[in-house]
């Protein structure tokens, strides 16, 4: 809507890399579009499109970071060589007493501590090409979309709230559990961060992780099987280098 504010020649065509469901967050998507200015104006520069876009969008809560000139075969989602997506998790208090600005921004997991390790232990079984069948969540695409993906990261770091200065309970931990791959199969970041949550708690070990992987069946667990959306943001889409230069027709 915001580019078609800035009276194109006919409607911009505009394709995503990345969907989220809702409640899940981007700290930064990408996306690509066709725009055609009326005959005898210059093409929008980068600068100016940014600004020109941001204008239009302020009532929302989206923000232009860069705008790059690509060729004409380009596309956001088919281009991109790998997503990065964190989830955040908090343990040591219940979800009523998060502080209100970290509300549907994280999972708070458990009132109790998770063991880290037991947690590194089993997210190294996810890294690799794997078929994800146990780990992803049906919708109408799945029949045709295949359950095999290679997973180039699956780590578990400290982390902070958003406002630590502000957060009065010591006993909150922060935790990023960080997953890259070129693409996913449905609900499987949220899938395999409650899979780790349970090992982390004790109710499943590591080796249940590799053996459901290998069995191609959903781990049994007390907990949630779906981490809920609010904790799960999308970091980053990556392209290669290439990809992202004009090169004019001749």
């Amino acid at each position: 809507m915001a580019a078609q504010k800035l009276r194109p020649v006919g409607k911009v065509k505009f394709s995503i890399s990345s969907r989220t469901d809702t409640g899940v967050h981007a700290l930064c998507n990408s996306a690509h579009m066709d725009i055609e200015r009326t005959p005898g104006k210059v093409p929008f520069s980068e600068a100016i499109l940014v600004k020109a876009l941001n204008f239009h969008l302020q009532p929302e809560p989206i923000s232009i970071l860069k705008a790059i000139r690509v060729s004409d075969d380009f596309h956001a989602r088919f281009k991109a060589v790998s997503r990065t997506y964190f989830y955040r998790i908090v343990t040591g208090c219940e979800r009523t007493d998060l502080p209100v600005f970290e509300r549907n921004l994280c999972w708070a997991a458990s009132e109790t501590h998770l063991d880290i390790p037991r947690i590194q232990e089993a997210a190294r079984f996810f890294v690799g090409k794997h078929d994800f069948s146990g780990f992803r969540s049906v919708n109408k695409e799945t029949p045709f979309r295949s359950p095999v993906k290679t997973l180039l990261q699956a780590s578990i770091t400290p982390s902070t709230s958003f406002l630590p200065n502000h957060t009065q309970n010591s006993n909150l931990q922060f935790w990023d559990l960080t997953f890259k791959s070129k693409s996913f199969v449905y609900n499987q970041v949220r899938r395999m961060t409650s899979a780790l949550v349970s090992v982390g708690l004790g109710h499943l070990t590591p080796q249940h992780i590799k053996l459901h992987l290998e069995e191609r069946k959903p781990p049994v667990s007390p907990l949630i099987i779906v981490a809920p959306p609010s904790g799960l943001f999308l970091k980053e889409v990556e392209y290669d280098e290439k990809d992202l230069r004009y090169e004019p027709e001749e």
